[in-house]
């Protein structure tokens, strides 16, 4: 599966033009750019899975600092801030990993 088979490659070049620059990376925005957060549930937990590197059924620091990367090859990775931001808007049970239904829930909130 690529990104592409379910977001608009327009989309997402538009939304990784939004946070080129380091700590510029907001998820909401980022998430209705893409177009992520316009997709039916499953249809998220779909992309959850194709970021999942380590298809451990969860997302950890190390996954989040290349977020973006997941989109385009080319994008910049997530910088410190940003990573530990996108972790703690989606981390709902404090364990240090997001699951496919906090992502869910975070794109969707």
């Amino acid at each position: 599966m690529s990104i592409t088979d379910v977001l608009s490659a327009d989309d997402i070049a538009a939304a990784l033009q939004e946070c080129q620059d380091p700590d510029t990376f907001e998820p909401q925005k980022f998430f209705q750019t893409s177009g992520l957060s316009k997709m039916s549930a499953s249809q998220v937990k779909d992309v959850f899975r194709f970021i999942d590197n380590d298809q451990s059924g969860y997302l950890d620091e190390e996954e989040l600092k290349f977020f973006l990367q997941k989109f385009e090859s080319g994008a910049r990775e997530l910088t410190e801030s940003e990573t530990k931001s996108l972790m703690a808007a989606a981390d709902n049970d404090g364990d240090g990993k997001i699951g496919a239904d906090e992502f869910q829930e975070m794109v969707h909130s």
